[in-house]
This record gives C-alpha cells, sequence and structure tokens, in this order.
C-alpha cells in the first residue's frame, strides 16, 4: 500500500462521506424521474449554462428554485411539481426543507414508486437513513425490481457502514442493468469508503469506459486517481471532455476534497519529483 493509501485509509470515510452522498442521491434520483433533470452519479459537480437541473449555473439554479417555489405554492399535491422541487432544493443544499416537500407529495401519491423513491432520497439527504432504507424497500417490487433502488439501497446501507449488504444491492442491480455505469461508480465507491482504492479505482476504469457513462462518472475516477498519489493523471481526467470553465470548476473541487488529508501539495511534490532509476 502507498503511503497515500495508508493514510486514506485512515481518514477516507470522512474525506469521501460528502461526496458518496451525492452518488446515493443520483442512486434514487434515477428512478425518481424519467427526465434525469435531478443530480447523476459524480462526485465532482459540472456547471454548464444550459440543460437540465445538474447542468445549470447558480443564478440558474436560483432562478428555477424560485419558480418551481412559487408553482408548488399553487399546487402543492402535483406530482412532477413536487419531484423537481425537491431536487432542486437538495442541489442548494436545502435538505429539510426538500424532505418538507417530498412528505407532502408522498401524502397525496402514497403508491407511486417513483415518488417513494425520491422521498428516500430526500430522507437521506436529511440524515435519515432508517427511514430512508424503509421508505426504499416500499418502492421496490419483488416481481418487477427496480435495478436503480437495488443500488440506491446500496447506497444508504453503505452509509450505514452495512458494507457487504450494500455490495450485495449493487451486485443485483448489475444482474439486472449489466455494465450500469452508475451502479459500477456506486460499488467503486465503497470500496474507496473502506480504504480499498485498488478495487475501487478497477471499477471506476470499467465504468468510465461504458459507452453510456457521463463526465461526473469520469470524476469519481479522478478522484479515486487523486487519493492514490497520481495527481497529474488526476487532473488530466478531471479535465478531459470539458469546458475549460467546467474543468476549473472540477480540477478546484478535486484539491479541495484532496486537501482535506492536506495531500494536495504532496501529492503535486511527487508527481514532479524525478523517480530514482532502477537501472
Amino acid at each position: 500500500m502507498t503511503a497515500s493509501a495508508a493514510h486514506f485509509s485512515r481518514s477516507g470515510p470522512r474525506l469521501v462521506r460528502a461526496a458518496f452522498l451525492s452518488l446515493l442521491l443520483a442512486s434514487i434520483a434515477g428512478c425518481a424521474a424519467t427526465k434525469r433533470d435531478a443530480v447523476t452519479t459524480g462526485s465532482i459537480p459540472m456547471r454548464v449554462s444550459s440543460g437540465s437541473l445538474d447542468t445549470m449555473t447558480a443564478t440558474q439554479l436560483a432562478d428555477t428554485e424560485k419558480s418551481l417555489g412559487a408553482a408548488y405554492v399553487r399546487e402543492p399535491k402535483s406530482r412532477d411539481i413536487g419531484l423537481r422541487y425537491a431536487s432542486i432544493l437538495s442541489m442548494t443544499g436545502k435538505n429539510s426543507q426538500a424532505l418538507a416537500v417530498m412528505q407532502q407529495v408522498a401524502i397525496a401519491h402514497p403508491a407511486d414508486r417513483e415518488v417513494l423513491a425520491a422521498y428516500g432520497k430526500a430522507q437521506a439527504a436529511a440524515g435519515q437513513l432508517e427511514q430512508a432504507l424503509a421508505t426504499i424497500d416500499r418502492a421496490q417490487t419483488p416481481d418487477h425490481p427496480d435495478w436503480r433502488l437495488y443500488s440506491a439501497q446500496g447506497a444508504v446501507l453503505d452509509q450505514m457502514g452495512r458494507t457487504q449488504e450494500a455490495r450485495a444491492k449493487y451486485r443485483q442491480a448489475l444482474e439486472a442493468q449489466p455494465g450500469e455505469p452508475s451502479v459500477m461508480s456506486n460499488l467503486g465507491m465503497s470500496y474507496v469508503l473502506s480504504g480499498d482504492l485498488k478495487t475501487a479505482e478497477g471499477y471506476m476504469r470499467n465504468a468510465a469506459t461504458q459507452a453510456s457513462a457521463d463526465s461526473r462518472v469520469r470524476q469519481n475516477l479522478a478522484l479515486v486517481v487523486g487519493l492514490q498519489g497520481r495527481f497529474s493523471e488526476a487532473e488530466d481526467i478531471a479535465r478531459k471532455e470539458l469546458s475549460q470553465q467546467q474543468a476549473d470548476a472540477n480540477v478546484t473541487y478535486l484539491r479541495s476534497m484532496l486537501s482535506q488529508q492536506n495531500s494536495w501539495s504532496k501529492l503535486a511534490a511527487q508527481d514532479s519529483t524525478p523517480k530514482p532509476s532502477t537501472n
């Protein structure tokens, strides 16, 4: 094990807890909105000027939140408005408010599995992990299971420290949806949480090579590579396929994650130091 990996095995869970929770939100959001307008898998947030909620600028998010808030006041029992409003509240850090919105939507639509999934998302974001797991279990149907709910269950279980159960859920998800990059990314992050960065990287690289992988899956790979001390490679991955503004934002986030273990300058120095010849 490298020095950086050894250090990570002690401090890793604190370092990636916020990032992993974003994966949890992604897992459940995927089955809560067919338009995928909520957070999608990835530790490092993207910032672009248009498109779905997860690609809006801070100003656009604020404007959309205000608009959806007004619509929600007019139609508090609307399923679609409630789902979108709760999603954007979560994205802007208003987890308690998002939970309150989803409570009302769930009361109005108690048998809707997509609503229950989003309700579980809101509970998890608010730290109510036991309740979130129960809600997601209610949303799952044994005769027609949803792979995204299996992945979401895994993410909650990982947050609860029930690692083996979590990974079993991810594998159920992959059996139902082979090669799904978001599930492999979640499984990889499960190994990050336990400090097994080499195994985590294997899953992350596999996820990133899938045709349906988005940039946020690749940003998780950048994080895992950086945590192992290969900083230059991590920055290259973080910048790939993005605009300059997006790339700068991702690298800034990557720096902030690594700096929590005081490793940014150390890793950069290691990358710039010539390796001794073995000849």
